[in-house]
């Protein structure tokens, strides 16, 4: 890991678990984002708000914290634009399969005690690890 740092991982971490737990307690709602943006194809006039809501304020929030002098980290993808378009289908794809996503699974299932949301996370995770060896190890991407 390059440019570790405890304070601001610590920090990002509690306020992504306080906004899962206020969607839960305030709307009972999971804070799955793929299940979120899911929920906006087609749209309910029921759901909408909050969902609109909870996408506008993830998109927003970055941008408030650099207008108050806050340090944008600088981000550079090295794959071509194939890739990440394969990438995000089979990402898409996943979320499906394994109805929802880390953010729903891995934040809000496991914090739930979910042994679904927990084997859920363990592939997640073992086939993150995988990919990552298989692409930068074996093809060499």
């Amino acid at each position: 890991m390059e440019h570790f740092t405890p304070v601001s991982a610590l920090v990002g971490g509690l306020m992504i678990g306080a906004s899962a737990a206020l969607l839960l307690l305030l709307t009972g709602r999971i804070a799955g984002i793929s299940g979120i943006l899911g929920g906006l194809v087609p749209p309910t006039r029921n759901e909408a708000a909050w969902r609109l809501a909870f996408l506008v304020g993830m998109l927003i929030a970055p941008l408030a914290y650099a207008a108050l002098g806050g340090a944008l980290p600088s981000i550079s993808i090295d794959a071509s634009l194939p890739v990440l378009i394969v990438a995000g289908l089979l990402v898409g794809y996943g979320t499906r399969l394994g109805a929802g996503c880390t953010s729903g699974h891995g934040v809000c299932g496991i914090g739930r005690l979910s042994p679904r949301s927990i084997a859920a996370t363990l592939v997640f995770m073992a086939t993150a690890i995988v990919t990552v060896f298989v692409t930068r190890h074996v093809i060499g991407m």
